[in-house]
Order: structure tokens, then sequence, then C-alpha cells
């Protein structure tokens, strides 16, 4: 789970989370469009570090009684699950070339573009190049910039 500085550099990160993940994707594109990999996204549930084993089967168990059940059994499924450790979306890449195989977390690139550096013990820190000041935007140029040099490097990786 993320831990931020303040709470500026939370909304920070909201807002640059999403063109890095726009700006992510379509530069994997392109390198996938250059290559012989094949790639194909799939969604994963991340758990907090120390998640019981014990915790994860009941999760699991109330979220599939909670598919089934009636209004009035819902409120006491949703508020027991409510106080169990929550999961958040995962995003990965899984590429394919002939019988290799790599996976690669998209959103850990997403943190690798936006923070300064990525993963960090601690709080993270937004990587303030990608906020043009003068216009209280984000600077394009540089998130463009700095997502395709590190979707290049996983795809350098690749063939090393």
């Amino acid at each position: 789970m993320l831990t931020f500085e303040t709470p500026f550099a939370r909304q920070l990160a909201d807002a640059l989370m999403q063109p890095a993940l726009i700006r992510v994707v379509d530069n994997i594109r392109k390198q996938l469009e250059a290559s012989d990999w094949r790639g194909e996204y799939q969604e994963t549930q991340l758990w907090p570090q120390g998640i019981e084993e014990t915790q994860l089967h009941r999760i699991k168990a109330l979220q599939a009684q909670l598919t089934e059940a009636n209004p009035e059994d819902a409120a006491p499924l949703r508020a027991e699950l409510a106080e169990l450790p929550q999961s958040f979306p995962g995003y990965e890449l899984h590429l394919t070339r002939g019988d290799q195989e790599r996976v690669v977390d998209v959103w850990e690139l997403c943190c690798c573009v936006c923070f300064q550096q990525f993963p960090v013990d601690g709080a993270v820190a937004i990587d303030m190049t990608l906020i043009d000041e003068s216009i209280g935007d984000i600077n394009w140029i540089v998130l463009d910039e700095k997502a395709k040099a590190l979707v290049d490097g996983v795809f350098r990786q690749l063939t090393e």
C-alpha cells in the first residue's frame, strides 16, 4: 500500500496515475507492434502484506456469499467485509514469445513514472519534473518521455 508524504502529494499522485497508465499502455502497444512478443493484460487483486491465509479464505467466502445474498442478508456480509483487509487492483501484462513467458506489473511501471524512486520503504515522493509549475498542470512532454524510457527498458530486458 502506498503512503504519501502529504495530502497534497496524494492529490498529485491521483492526478498523475491515469495519464501515466495511458502513456505506459500506449508505449507497450508500440513496442508490441514492433516485436515478436504477444501481450495480454490481466487484472489481479493485490493484498496488503501480512494478510493471513485464514483472513483471505474468509474474505473470499464472504464475497461469494454476497453475490448470491438477498438485500436483507447482504448488509451484515458487507459490514463484516468492511472490517477485513481490502485488496486493491493490480494490472499485469503477460508476454509470450514461443515458449518464453514474462509478466510485467503495469501498476509498478506507472509508479516508476510518477514517483522519484519506486519501490521505496516509507512514503513515496512525487517526481516534480512531471508538474509544470508555471501552469499548474502536468508536464506532458516529461511524462511521455519517462513512460517511453521505462517501457523501452522493459522490452530491452526481454532480449537480454
